[in-house]
């Protein structure tokens, strides 16, 4: 069953968020697991993309914003605003307003939480929906 970790940042700002999703992908990389960040927009594919080449000095994530399905065999994180292809299964980060309709094919969920009050009322949402339904929780506060 999919495991649930809500992250809870102290900053209000996206650029908190999408720097603790490169940490988190980053980690997870190193762990052995393959990601998939999962973004609002491909604007904001492209915009993580770039983060994920600059957000921490002397770091190195091997990643792509998704293309096509060829891209799971060649990079472990992979970036993309749509469904990912089925072999990718292992970690799904996601910087998404709501929950995806094929989380569950996960073995691990990271839902990022920004301090704004907007943000708060979606994940509460999303952490009522994962609750119902039985799914293990854990909560972080960063």
């Amino acid at each position: 069953m999919t495991k649930v970790d809500f992250y809870l940042l102290g900053a209000a700002d996206a650029e908190s968020r999408e720097r603790t999703a490169c940490r988190l992908a980053e980690k997870a990389w190193r762990l052995g697991h393959r990601v998939y960040l999962l973004v609002p927009d491909q604007t904001a594919a492209l915009a993580l993309d770039e983060l994920l080449w600059t957000f921490s000095q002397g770091s190195f994530v091997p990643h792509a914003v998704l293309a096509d399905d060829t891209d799971v065999d060649t990079h472990p994180v992979l970036i993309g605003h749509g469904e990912p292809p089925a072999a990718l299964n292992d970690v799904l980060v996601s910087l998404a307003g709501e929950v995806p309709p094929w989380f569950s094919r996960f073995a691990r969920v990271a839902e990022l939480v920004g301090a704004a009050d907007d943000e708060k009322i979606r994940a509460r949402e999303r952490f009522r929906f994962y609750r119902e339904r039985g799914y293990p929780l854990d909560t972080h506060n960063l």
